[in-house]
This record gives C-alpha cells, structure tokens and sequence, in this order.
C-alpha cells in the first residue's frame, strides 16, 4: 500500500519515527512528507534511513515529477502526524504553501489527521471551527491524548500513540473496503457492501451511570467504541439504523437515529419503547450496563461528615437484565435477532469461552460476542480480540486482535448467517 507520511512542526515528530517504522515493517511504502517546521525537530536523514525513500518538503524539488500533484494521486492513504494547529488551519482553508498542502488538495484517498498542541491551541475557537470543517469534508481527525505536554504543562492536545494511530487508520481503511461499490470488483467484502439494505436495526452503546447524588455516579470504563463502529457498519451496509448511546468517549456517527440515556433503567425504558414504536431486525446490545445502582440518590450532594470520616457505605440494587427481558418479550417470535455482548476473563473456573458458553445458554440470545478483556484489553483501546458464539451446533468464531471496525463487520456476518439458518428451519 502507498502510504503518504505527513508531518507536522511540533516536539511530538519524534513519536513518527515510531509510526513509520511499524508501517514499513508492515510492508507498507512510505512517503514522508514533512514540512519545513518539522525538520527543525527530525532531519531528513532520519525520516530517509527509516523509509528507505529520499524525502522532501519542497514543491521544486524533482519539478519534472511534478511531486505536488503525484505524491498525493498515488496515495492509498494519509496520515498526517503530528497534525499542528497551524497545519489544521493551512487544510482547513485549503492553502498550499508546500509540498505536505498540495498533497492534501490532491489526493482522493482517505486522510487521518493525529493532532498535537498545547492544551489552550486544541480548545480554541478556531481550532475547534477547523475540525469541525475537515471533518464535515470526510477528513477523519483524531482525538488528541490527554497528559504530558511540552515543558510542565499537560492536559488535552498529547499526540496520540503510534499504535493507536496505526490501528485507527486501518480502521479507516477498513470502512472504505466496506463501503465500496459491489460493482468496482469482485472480491467478498465488495459484494457484501449492501447485504443489510433493508434491515432495521437496534444498537446500544457506551456505559450507563447510575447517580448517586447530583454530581456522583457509578460508571464503568466502556468508551463505546465498539458500539458506534457496530452502527457504522451496519449503516455502510444498507441498514436503517437507531443507535441508544450511553456515555461514550467518541463522536456519534450521522446518518442515524440517535438517543441518549444515562442510567440503566433509561436504556431499557428507551429501548422497549422503540421496539414498541418499530419492527426491528436485529437488537445488538454492546452497551456495558451496570448490574447495580444505589438503592437512594441523594437529591444534594453528599457532604463529607464526622460520620463518614471511616467511610461511606452504599446499599446497591439490581439493575433490570435488558437482554433477558428482550429474550422474555420475543418468546417464540423468530425475529428480532437478539445479540449480547459479555466483557469476560478467565479464572479459576474456566477460560473466556467457558464461561461465554454459559451465559450465552442463560441468557437466551441468538449470538453472545464475549469480549476477552483480559490483562486489561478491550476498554478504550482501538483493538480487541472476542468470541463469537452461536449455539452448541456452530463453533465459536474467534476474531482478532483486530479493529473495532473489523470486529463490527464479523458480527454482522454472524447476524446474517442466524438469519439464513432462521430460514432454512422454517
């Protein structure tokens, strides 16, 4: 794959040293492009030695090239990192004062931009109207890490990880593949572009709060990365889809029906009421919801006291199990197909996929995805690996480590395949 290196002039350019290198080891070719700034930070050599392509930042460089309009026509992919205020501005308005801003004009391909910058430069208002623009265009921009920054400053505007940045750009590589035309060529992922067309489907996503006074909550540590991808995917392959969100660290997806909800109890209340209102196809439930709430919710805020001065005690409830309700409301009815999710690690019990066959059989659904989140993998992280388990007739699928995306699209798979077993027993 052509991959085009964009880099930017802030101290974060070293973390692309990392990230070139895990491309090429890939087997990817890589062109760096960094600007003039950037160079102030990591010489030419460098960039050179680690891609194994002369570099330039400059548009007279090899004229007869004509390199401001080729480098980004042969471009499969780019990713401009690290990406600086002022870079995000220059794409923004579409400037082209060097060779990194002629290849973001020219190039049909998709653009990740990995942002960089100090804490007060990401918040401000132009910043902020920038990506709002390169977003609007299709242009996919990263959230920055929030921690160490230049000097002794930290806070929101940390270039993300290379790894992280890798993954989301194959992430973004991934939704392309899956929303090309069937008719371009033949391959599987082509073909089965459109396979939901006519489906309506339900998605849950993110972690649900349970208030413990006005300004406390119970929560867990889903970002709901895995559920948004879900509804993305679905809606690249045809779907209609509702997308019930809880609380999630990432942007909700357009081209959707979206509800938001906060504890337990307003997601199962949201979610019988849509299938209440509307027949759906398939109800996938990969949001974390709380098993437990507090038995009380202050209505002020819990003052610390004399009392509490060896602790604070709570008395915590159940929550409602909204798939086994859902499962208790279908009864014998083949449709919709109900999809649980499980966060599940080994013990001395068993293994993830014991005890995903377990609740798979308790709970009742059509296909359990059981998220192993061992040695603290899945949450928050742009990859994970699951299980994918059907019924004692279908062996488990087991899928990663991969992207979310990737791990979207094997869930709909399965979906699909329940369907067309549903029809051929019928």
């Amino acid at each position: 794959m052509q991959v085009v290196l964009g880099v930017g002039g802030g101290i974060a350019a070293y973390k692309a040293c990392s990230l070139l290198r895990r491309m090429v080891t890939e087997g990817h070719d890589v062109q760096v492009v960094p600007t003039q700034a950037a160079l102030q930070f990591v010489g030419e050599a460098t960039w050179a030695a680690l891609s194994g392509r002369a570099v330039s930042s400059r548009v007279w460089d090899d004229v007869h090239e004509v390199p401001h309009v080729r480098v980004g026509q042969q471009a499969d992919l780019v990713i401009v990192a690290p990406a600086t205020a002022d870079l995000l501005a220059q794409a923004a308005h579409g400037l082209a004062g060097d060779l990194l801003g002629n290849v973001l004009l020219t190039t049909r391909a998709p653009v990740v931009l990995a942002p960089a910058m100090h804490t007060e430069m990401w918040q401000h208002p132009a910043t902020v109207a920038n990506v709002r623009t390169l977003r609007g265009r299709g242009v996919h921009v990263l959230e920055p890490g929030e921690g160490r920054l230049t000097g002794a400053d930290s806070g929101p505007g940390r270039l993300a990880e290379p790894e992280d940045i890798y993954a989301a750009a194959l992430e973004v590589l991934e939704q392309r593949v899956h929303t090309a035309d069937p008719d371009d060529n033949g391959d599987e992922a082509s073909s089965r572009a459109k396979d939901l067309a006519g489906w309506r489907v339900l998605v849950t996503a993110g972690g649900t709060r349970e208030p413990l006074d006005p300004v406390r909550f119970l929560g867990n540590r889903s970002s709901g990365k895995q559920g948004v991808a879900l509804a993305s995917a679905a809606a690249q392959r045809g779907a209609e889809v509702t997308l019930v969100a809880a609380d999630v660290s990432v942007d909700l997806p357009d081209g959707m029906q979206v509800r938001r909800v906060g504890p337990a109890r307003e997601m199962e209340q949201s979610v019988h009421e849509l299938l209440a209102r509307e027949e759906y196809d398939a109800v996938v439930m990969s949001a974390a919801v709380a098993d437990y709430r507090p038995a009380e919710v202050a209505e002020a805020k819990m003052k610390k006291s004399p009392q509490t001065q060896d602790g604070l005690r709570l008395d915590l409830v159940r929550n409602p199990d909204i798939l086994a309700g859902l499962v208790r409301q279908r009864g014998e009815a083949p449709a919709p197909i109900l999809v649980g999710f499980a966060a599940e690690t080994g013990d001395a019990e068993g293994d993830v996929l014991h005890h995903a066959r377990q609740k798979l059989q308790r709970k009742g659904c059509d296909i359990l995805v059981a998220n192993d989140v061992g040695a603290g993998g899945a949450f928050g992280s742009d990859q994970s690996t699951v299980h994918i388990l059907r019924s004692a007739r279908v062996p488990p699928r087991t899928v990663g480590p991969a992207s979310k995306t990737a791990t979207a699209h094997a869930v709909w798979d399965a979906v699909l395949e329940a369907d067309d077993d549903r029809a051929q027993r019928r």
